[in-house]
């Protein structure tokens, strides 16, 4: 008995017809390559365990650890509930951090040679970048909205209505978006320099001198005009603001201008570098 074997015939991949081609560097093609590759990035960062939990759960076990070693203490101490500064501060960290995670898998692609096969392909050449802060304020509006949910359950309140809550939930993502661009800038001009994970040292420190962590009259009087000014005590103030009440017109317009001074100052650095780390290796 004999027994015939047929070669299966190779399975033959068809792709849909293009019915309405977009020029590459079209308006249109901005918007469909952008979306495309933010999807790429949000499903990337998902699928990778250390960048979700420096994004998400790192930031809201910080917000249950100050709260339960700190907060209670210090609301005793102060009369306030220290929760109205704890959200915000960490709202900020986990877009920092967050960002300082995206930076890292940046320079990842750079080594492994991913940003030089996107270059080449027929895409708009804004899209990568613009793809990398779509994907950030995706990023920072569900780790603020986690932080947020989290600070609710522990007492956390809006106590000046909805829409100084929108305006509240609104800061962080413009103060990520800045920080975001600086980290993009220092990725791709880095090289082999550890620029960024030298940048998380530096937000440790700004973590521990804020107006969130303590009141700014509770530190040295030699250093309560850093901790008043530096920007997440200003992004800090205004969200106080906004939740509990007290100013909020003079840190809103600082944090303002440092989010929008970090956004002139590193986009050009960002544009520049992604487009030579793109055709070179580190």
């Amino acid at each position: 008995m004999t027994t015939e074997y047929r070669a299966e015939a190779p399975t033959r991949v068809t792709f849909p017809a293009v019915s309405k081609p977009h020029p590459e560097n079209s308006a249109s093609a901005l918007v469909v390559h952008s979306l495309l590759q933010t999807k790429r990035l949000l499903v990337r960062w998902a699928r990778d365990p250390g960048t979700m939990i420096q994004a998400i759960v790192y930031p809201a076990l910080m917000l249950v650890m100050f709260w339960a070693v700190l907060g209670i203490s210090i609301t005793k101490a102060t009369g306030v509930n220290s929760l109205y500064g704890t959200v915000p501060m960490i709202t900020l960290v986990g877009a920092m951090f967050g960002s300082i995670a995206g930076g890292l898998s940046l320079k990842k692609e750079w080594a492994n040679g991913l940003l030089g096969r996107f270059w080449v392909l027929p895409v708009h050449r804004a899209s990568p970048l613009v793809s990398r802060l779509l994907a950030e304020c995706v990023r920072i509006s569900l780790t603020t909205v986690l932080i947020i949910a989290v600070g609710i359950a522990l007492g956390f309140r809006f106590d000046q209505g909805v829409l100084a809550g929108v305006g509240l939930m609104l800061l962080p993502l413009l103060f990520g978006v800045s920080f975001a661009t600086m980290v993009t800038a220092l990725a791709v001009n880095a090289g082999k320099a550890p620029l960024v994970e030298l940048l998380s040292l530096l937000c440790t420190l700004l973590l521990f001198f804020n107006s969130g962590f303590v009141p700014t009259a509770a530190y040295p009087t030699w250093l309560q005009s850093f901790v008043e000014n530096q920007p997440m005590s200003c992004a800090i103030d205004a969200m106080k603001g906004l939740s509990m009440g007290g100013p909020v017109a003079e840190p809103l317009i600082k944090t303002i201008a440092w989010s929008i001074g970090g956004l002139i100052v590193f986009t050009y650095p960002a544009v520049r570098g992604y487009r030579r780390a793109a055709g070179t290796p580190p």
